[in-house]
C-alpha cells in the first residue's frame, strides 16, 4: 500500500521508461495493482514522450483486450439500484469509464500535430483492434465513427491517415461498408450546418469567413476519403471471407452460445450477394449526399474530371445524378465541358432527357475549349455526340459552320480537329454538303438565272447577294442561325493557311463525301491532343521530296534590288580619302 502511494505522489515527469515499463507489468499480474491504470493513463497524451506513449499504449492495450467481451456497454456503465452493492459490477463500470477515457486520449494522439507518423500508425492499429474486438467479434461502429470524425475535423493532413487505412484496412469489407455509412452521417451534420449558417449569414450582416473555410476544408477530407475507397466492383467472390470483424482468431475464444448466436444473426449479412447490394447501395448513398454539399471549384472540377469511371459504374441508379450533372452543365464554361462526359452517359446508356442539350452544346463552342486542358475528352464526345445520321440538316449545318468559323481564330492544332469533324459531319449529313459545293461560280450562276427569271417576273422575294454570309455567328440559337443558306467559305481560306499541314489537310474536303462506301470517318483521338510541339515534331519526321533551294545569276550585292523601290538606292558610296 505505501509502494501505491508513492507511486501516486511522484511526479510524471519523474519516471523512467524502465519504471513505466514496470507499472505496465504490475497491472497485468495482478488485480492489486489496479491503481496504476490510471496512472498509465496520464501517459497517453500529445506532450509525453513518444517512447512513453508507446510503451503506456501496449501495457493498456494489452490489460484492456481480454477484458473488453466483459465489459458492459457505454449506456449501461452506470450500474442500476439492483446491483449497485455488487462490487463486481461496480468495479467493471469503472473499468469501462477507463477504457472510454484511454479511447479518447489515443484519438487525440492520433489527430495531434505534436504526433510522428509512426506513432500515428501504432494507435490507428490499437484502435481498429478494438474496433474488431469490443463488439464480441462484431465490427463496433461507433468507436470506428469516431475515428473518422477525429480524421476528418482534424488539422493534420488527411493523406497521412489515409495510406495507412488504404494500405491495410479498406481491403476489408465491413471498413468499406461503415465507411460509407459515416461518410453519409458526416455530410448530414455538414448540410445541417450550412443550412444554420446560412440563416445566421441572413440574420447577421457581418458574416465571418473562418466557418466558411472550415466547411471547404471538410468538404476536401471527405472527397479524400470518398475517393481513396475501392469501388464496390472490386469485391471478389471471396470477398466475404476479407471481414476485419472476423479476422482474428481470438474472435473463437468467446463462448459457443454467442458465437452460434452471431453466425446465425450475420449467415445473411455477410453473404456476398447480401453484401454486393447493401454495398452499392450505402456507396449511392454516401456519393449523393457528398454532391449536394457546396463543393470548393477545384473540387467541383475533380469530381466532375472522374465521375464517369469511379462514380457512375458503380451507383444502384446513375440517373440519380441528373440533377448535379444537368446543374453544372447549365454553369457553362469549364465546368459544362467536363460535365459533359458523364450526362453524355446517362443520355446514351441510362435514357435521361435532356431537352436543351444540344443548344447548350452549341454554345460551348467558343475559342477557349481548344486550348482547354480538357479538351481532347471534350472533342471526342463532340464527335459521338453529332455522330447521329438523323441529325436534323439545320443542327448538322448550324455545328459544320460554327466549326468552321472558329478554326479561322484558333491554333493550327485546332484547325486540323476542327477539319477533321467536319469532314465527318459532311459525310454522315448528306443533305449539307451543299455548303461545300456552294462555290463563287456556282453563285454568280444562280444569281444571273435569279436575274433572268425577276425580268420576266414581278419581284415577289429578295434577291440573294454576292459576299454576303447568312450566318450569324453571334446567335446562340441554332435554329436561327441561317447556316443552312450560308457556306464553308471558311475552307477555302484554310487552304492558304500559313501552317503547311493545315493546308494540306483541308484537301482532304474536296473528295466526294456523299459516296460512303469509298470513304471513312476519321478517328478525332488521333487529332483533338494536337499542339504546337506535335505538329512541329510531325513536320521534321516527314520526308519531303522536293527541296526548295536558293539560285542566283549572280552574287547578290544588296538586300533589295532598284527595281522594287523606284527612285531609292542602296549602294553605298564610297568614302572620301579611301582608294
Amino acid at each position: 500500500m505505501a509502494s501505491i502511494l508513492s507511486n501516486k505522489q511522484k511526479k510524471k515527469d519523474k519516471y523512467t521508461l524502465k519504471e513505466l515499463k514496470s507499472l505496465g507489468n504490475d497491472l497485468l499480474i495482478s488485480r492489486s495493482h489496479i491503481n496504476n491504470l490510471p496512472l498509465l493513463l496520464t501517459f497517453v497524451t500529445p506532450e509525453s514522450p513518444p517512447q512513453f506513449v508507446v510503451e503506456s499504449l501496449l501495457s493498456l492495450q494489452s490489460f484492456f483486450t481480454p477484458l473488453l467481451s466483459q465489459l458492459p456497454s457505454t449506456s449501461s456503465s452506470t450500474p442500476s439500484t439492483k446491483t449497485k452493492d455488487d462490487p463486481e459490477v461496480v468495479f467493471k463500470a469503472w473499468l469501462r469509464s477507463k477504457f472510454d477515457e484511454f479511447v479518447k486520449l489515443l484519438l487525440d494522439v492520433l489527430v495531434s500535430q505534436q504526433s510522428e507518423d509512426d506513432l500515428r500508425g501504432i494507435v490507428l492499429g490499437t484502435l481498429m483492434e478494438f474496433v474488431k474486438l469490443l463488439n464480441v467479434g462484431r465490427f463496433h461502429s461507433s468507436i470506428y465513427q469516431r475515428v473518422l470524425h477525429a480524421i476528418i475535423h482534424s488539422e493534420v493532413d488527411v493523406e497521412i491517415f489515409l495510406d495507412i487505412l488504404t494500405s491495410k484496412y479498406f481491403k476489408y469489407i465491413d471498413v468499406r461498408y461503415f465507411t460509407y455509412i459515416s461518410m453519409e452521417k458526416f455530410v448530414k451534420t455538414l448540410e445541417a450546418s450550412v443550412l444554420s449558417g446560412d440563416r445566421m449569414a441572413t440574420e447577421n450582416s457581418e458574416a465571418e469567413n473562418d466557418p466558411k473555410e472550415s466547411l471547404e476544408l471538410s468538404v476536401r477530407k471527405l472527397y479524400q476519403v470518398l475517393s481513396q475507397i475501392p469501388p464496390p466492383e472490386k469485391q471478389a467472390e471471396k470477398s466475404h471471407h476479407e471481414m476485419w470483424s472476423g479476422s482474428d482468431e481470438s474472435s473463437s475464444e468467446k463462448p459457443k452460445k454467442k458465437k452460434k448466436k452471431t453466425e446465425e444473426q450475420d449467415s445473411t449479412l455477410l453473404s456476398p450477394t447480401t453484401i454486393s447490394k447493401r454495398m452499392k447501395l450505402k456507396f449511392t448513398k454516401a456519393w449523393i449526399s457528398f454532391l449536394r454539399l457546396p463543393l470548393p471549384l477545384d473540387v467541383y472540377k475533380e469530381v466532375l474530371a472522374s465521375i464517369h469511371q469511379t462514380v457512375i459504374p458503380h451507383l444502384s441508379n446513375p440517373t440519380m445524378l441528373c440533377d448535379f450533372l444537368t446543374k453544372s452543365y447549365d454553369i457553362g464554361g469549364v465546368v459544362s465541358v467536363m460535365a459533359l462526359s458523364s450526362l453524355f452517359i446517362l443520355m446514351t446508356q441510362h435514357g435521361l432527357e435532356y431537352p436543351n442539350f444540344y443548344e447548350k452544346l452549341y454554345a460551348l463552342l467558343v475559342p477557349s475549349v481548344f486550348v482547354a486542358k480538357h479538351r481532347a475528352k471534350f472533342l471526342q464526345l463532340l464527335d459521338a455526340c453529332l455522330k447521329s445520321s438523323m441529325l436534323p440538316a439545320y443542327l448538322a449545318a448550324s455545328f459544320t459552320k460554327k466549326l468552321s468559323r472558329l478554326s479561322l481564330s484558333i491554333p493550327p492544332a485546332g484547325s486540323l480537329v476542327i477539319t477533321a469533324l467536319i469532314y465527318n459531319l459532311l459525310r454522315r449529313n448528306p443533305t449539307i454538303n451543299h455548303l461545300v459545293q456552294e462555290t463563287v461560280e456556282n453563285a454568280n450562276e444562280s444569281n444571273a438565272e435569279a436575274d433572268e427569271h425577276n425580268e420576266s417576273q414581278p419581284k415577289t422575294s429578295k434577291k440573294r447577294k454576292l459576299g454576303i454570309d447568312y450566318f450569324n455567328n453571334q446567335e446562340s440559337d441554332p435554329k436561327k442561325s441561317g447556316a443552312l443558306k450560308s457556306s464553308l467559305w471558311e475552307i477555302d481560306t484554310l487552304r492558304h493557311h500559313y501552317c503547311p499541314p493545315v493546308s494540306r489537310f483541308v484537301s482532304s474536303l474536296e473528295t466526294d463525301l456523299t459516296i460512303r462506301a469509298k470513304t471513312t470517318e476519321m478517328k478525332i483521338e488521333d487529332f483533338s491532343s494536337g499542339s504546337y510541339a506535335t505538329i512541329f515534331g510531325d513536320e521534321i519526321r516527314r520526308r519531303v521530296k522536293q527541296v526548295p533551294i536558293a539560285f542566283y545569276k549572280a552574287i547578290p550585292t544588296s538586300l533589295f534590288e532598284d527595281s522594287d523601290f523606284p527612285g531609292w538606292t542602296f549602294n553605298i558610296p564610297p568614302e572620301e580619302g579611301k582608294c
